[in-house]
């Protein structure tokens, strides 16, 4: 990405000589115009029944549908993820909305109780203006999953991309405007600056952040100085661990490999650390390597069989690099794998070849750290005590997985990790379930996404209270009594 005076140029990670497009910044008086149009556009809607918003919200969904194909193409050529998953996660973010606009039917509702204790009224108030401040890994999802529950709920979202993946998402955001009412979804573009004007904004009453551990933190402060409530996800160090007595076959063997290289390993739920019972350790190292040379091919992602593209800019990629030559240098040994897809160049774009790494210790950084980038260290253990220790090191606790024949036996370990999300028996994408509300815990950040709890982040609950001692009849509490 180059950076201009006033705004970008998002460059094709895969090509770096293809400028993808370029997106003018949006200064903080742009900002608070935006800000300005979705407080307006707010006031009617929370007015408007909770079954039309959803309706508007399948409207919505029915009009981008056939605008997915462009859609995708548009986020493969601005993150370099294979053309085939950024149609998946179109495609599911449109899922999503109908879900999501399905669920909230049945759960804001009011809920009103009448009995002895008196009568008590419970009704879900929104926001007002969120503020959704997204990452380039998923953009789309990720958008969409702060979008579809603030909508139906009753609110106005004001959409920041990250200038690195801008082009998807003001596409999908100018798509669904023109079915809901003017102002009430728009996108603004810019850095740091623009993000700061947008959660800072005195008339922003609700931020939703999905990104890294230091813009996390600033978005943190900027959110608190303003009193402003937050819902942030910050990634995690997920770690995987495969018992004794795990299944193991190929079809097993590349869904863990894809469970870490899936979007050349930038996924903050990824398994980033793989735990062997040391008795299948061999096997287990035999049968990645073995998946690797069937499933991983490195490329274009717009090219047909391509499965991981290149990482997102050339920082993250001699980031990476770096971990794992420190890892090579401390002692471990660092094994490629997988496959360059035919006349791919690998010097026109940000390319890392997918890498093992066997032998790290715990305190390599490539272990510590979350490396976000297509390598996976795969360490052994010997007890299941010792195994949850080394998984729960650290600060962060995203996601997990347990592997195992016994659904017991995984559940039980699973309630031991610190974890958001543990997964069984898969890991990623391939565990995700709309219904399963998703975060994490420890410095990972708070609040959940996904599920009823993803919907109901984007509420408040509001009470109306008649004690039955104070209805017509009642007797009162009496001078000595005290009701809590």
């Amino acid at each position: 990405m180059t950076v201009t005076a006033a705004g970008a140029r998002r460059e094709n990670p895969a090509r770096t000589s293809e400028v993808v497009g370029e997106v003018v910044f949006d200064d903080p008086s742009a900002v608070d115009a935006a800000v300005g149009r979705a407080r307006s556009a707010q006031r009617a809607w929370r007015e408007v029944a909770v079954a039309e918003r959803a309706a508007a919200l399948r409207a919505a969904a029915d009009l981008l549908e056939p605008r997915l194909d462009a859609v995708a193409e548009l986020m493969a050529r601005e993150t370099g993820k294979p053309l085939a998953d950024c149609r998946g996660e179109a495609g599911f973010a449109v899922t999503a909305m109908r879900w999501v606009a399905g669920r909230a039917e049945e759960l804001l509702v009011d809920r009103e109780i009448d009995d002895a204790q008196g009568r008590l009224l419970m009704r879900h108030r929104p926001y007002g203006v969120v503020a959704a401040v997204t990452p380039w890994n998923a953009p789309v999802i990720l958008a969409m999953l702060k979008v579809a529950p603030a909508l139906v709920a009753g609110n106005a979202v004001v959409v920041k991309p990250s200038p690195l993946a801008p082009f998807a998402v003001g596409e999908v955001v100018a798509t669904l405007a023109t079915v809901l009412p003017e102002g009430l979804l728009q996108v603004v573009h810019g850095d740091a600056e623009t993000a700061t004007a947008l959660v800072g904004h005195p008339d922003v009453d609700r931020v939703a952040f999905t990104g890294g551990d230091v813009a996390g933190r600033a978005i943190a402060r900027t959110a608190a100085g303003a009193l402003t409530p937050s819902l942030l996800e910050l990634g995690g160090n997920d770690p995987a661990i495969l018992l004794a007595d795990a299944a193991f076959d190929d079809a097993v063997a590349e869904r863990l490999l894809m469970a870490s290289f899936a979007t050349s390993g930038q996924v903050c739920m990824a398994a980033k650390r793989l735990y062997v019972h040391r008795s299948r350790y061999d096997e287990v190292v035999a049968g990645l390597r073995a998946a690797a040379e069937r499933v991983l091919r490195v490329g274009d992602p717009l090219s047909a069989g391509v499965t991981m593209g290149p990482v997102v800019s050339a920082a993250s990629a001699q980031r990476v690099r770096d971990l794992v030559d420190a890892a090579g240098a401390a002692g471990a040994e660092v094994v490629p794998v997988g496959t360059v897809d035919p006349g791919t160049t690998l010097s026109d774009g940000y390319f890392v070849l997918p890498t093992l790494v066997l032998g790290a210790s715990d305190t390599d950084a490539v272990v510590a750290d979350e490396q976000f980038g297509p390598t996976l260290p795969v360490l052994s253990f010997d007890t299941e005590d010792e195994a949850v220790v080394r998984a729960n090191a650290g600060e962060l606790g995203l996601g997990a997985s347990v592997w195992s024949v016994d659904e017991e036996r995984a559940f039980a370990l699973a309630a031991r990790l610190d974890a958001g999300f543990t997964f069984v028996n898969t890991h990623n994408r391939t565990g995700m379930s709309l219904r399963a509300p998703f975060g994490g815990v420890k410095r990972s950040g708070w609040g959940r996404e996904y599920g009823d709890e993803g919907i109901l982040e984007h509420v408040q609950t509001c009470v109306v209270h008649a004690p039955a001692a104070f209805r017509a009849g009642g007797a009162g509490l009496g001078a000595t009594a005290y009701p809590i």
